[in-house]
């Protein structure tokens, strides 16, 4: 299982959201590469980048930071928010990242997706409230349920898929396992657990399901409620 630590812009910065929204917005530095230095040191292999801003604005809005972070580290980098169209996301692969996440657009115009994943390495972010899929950096739920979304992934030449429980994205209250493996299980897609993450127990239980490939670490990291190097060592990346 791969460990994926997260660094999500606003505005140039790296900071945490609660629960997804903006005004809850924790600045935790003013130079994000200095974090994914930071994370490769302590034995990840993967980044999980996220443009707030632009998934706000459905354009990319933190290009200088990312392009900085690109430069400054070797992490393999995934990264979503605001990515609707084929020419950002030729964009992103140009500026040398490794995956591109699409999230809004997947609940939109599925078709799109697909025919993105046959030319380029695409993981579909499928964040829900209540079982339910939201969009728009998750200002507005849809009607379509999170594992209906999944089911119709299957198959489709998606790389991964990154689920959120957005109730407990950034509360630190422990992830939402039932909710991973039930994702896991609709789409037969490599799964990455997000929202909640509070310590190395929850790397632990995700572990034993079996059924997860990966999970996303941030406000857990941020504000010290999980030793990531002992995290790194317990999947056996250090």
């Amino acid at each position: 299982m791969e460990i994926l630590p997260a660094i999500d812009l606003k505005d140039g910065k790296a900071v945490r959201l609660t629960k997804g929204l903006m005004q809850s917005a924790k600045i935790y530095s003013d130079e994000p590469w200095q974090l994914a230095v930071k994370f490769e040191e302590m034995g990840s292999k993967w980044l999980h980048l996220v443009d707030l801003n632009g998934a706000f604005a459905g354009e990319p809005k933190n290009l200088d930071q990312i392009e900085k972070i690109r430069k400054n580290c070797n992490l393999k980098m995934e990264l979503g928010g605001g990515i609707r169209d084929e020419e950002t996301i030729k964009r992103y692969l140009d500026l040398g990242i490794d995956r591109l996440i699409l999230g809004s657009v997947a609940v939109r115009d599925p078709k799109f997706v697909e025919e993105m994943a046959s030319k380029y390495p695409i993981a579909v972010g499928i964040d829900a409230v209540d079982g339910y899929v939201a969009v728009e950096g998750w200002a507005q739920i849809s009607k379509m349920k999170a594992t209906d979304l999944a089911k119709a992934f299957a198959d489709s030449g998606v790389e991964a898929i990154i689920c959120t429980d957005v109730g407990r994205d950034g509360t630190l209250e422990g992830v939402n396992i039932p909710f991973t493996v039930s994702i896991a299980e609709a789409s037969g897609i490599e799964t990455i657990a997000s929202g909640g993450v509070r310590d190395i127990g929850d790397i632990k239980a995700l572990l034993e399901t079996r059924k997860v490939a990966g999970v996303i670490v941030g406000k857990a990291f941020y504000e010290g409620t999980i030793d990531l190097e002992d995290a790194f060592r317990l999947v056996g990346n250090r």
